[in-house]
């Protein structure tokens, strides 16, 4: 069985990061952010239609890199952030954003680290960074998906984000997946 993990937040939280690093501890792939990709290559002025073009492609991207994941598959973002991106950018989130497959398990980071600008990140302010937090956060709420918070700085990102893969595998308790206590 493959598992796959996502990891959901605002920009320059250490997806990217995280993601290619737990991919290398844990032996297996990761599946780059076709976001970042279609900002580069068509700016950041983004409309429904390139949010529901990322959203497809990411999906497709995680589908195809199945086969060849080694027990974790770990993706850096899905169609759930971009649905957050999307009620942040355009004030709605268009509803096939929701229906394609979910992670067994998203690793929400927390957007205590500081901003680091680059040509596509947009939301730095740290008002409105505040607010993106909170709309990704209530996206993993509201689809009902195991999630659990990573945050501190990079180790302890890290080093929890570790302990809550490694739980995946684990038998599940008479009581379910406590991923409260996987992360302290």
């Amino acid at each position: 069985m493959t598992f796959r993990v996502v990891l959901h937040g605002v920009e320059s939280t250490g997806k990217s990061v995280l993601a290619e690093r737990l991919a290398r501890h844990f032996n297996t792939i990761w599946v780059p952010e076709y976001g970042r990709t279609h900002a580069e290559t068509h700016g950041v002025d983004m409309d429904e239609e390139d949010l529901l073009t990322i959203g497809r492609t990411q999906a497709a991207m995680i589908e195809a890199a199945l086969p060849a994941a080694n027990r974790f598959l770990f993706a850096d973002t899905d169609s759930l952030m971009t649905a957050a991106w999307a009620d942040m950018m355009i004030g709605h989130v268009p509803e096939v954003l929701l229906t394609y497959p979910k992670a067994d398990l998203y690793l929400l980071m927390e957007a205590d680290v500081a901003w680091v600008p680059d040509e596509v990140r947009i939301y730095g302010d740290a008002p409105v960074r505040a607010c993106f937090a909170e709309i990704s956060r209530n996206m993993l709420e509201k689809s009902g998906v195991v999630w659990a918070p990573v945050g501190g700085d990079w180790d302890a990102r890290f080093a929890g984000a570790v302990r809550l893969v490694e739980a995946l595998e684990r038998p599940k308790r008479s009581s379910g997946f406590d991923l409260a206590q996987e992360n302290e």
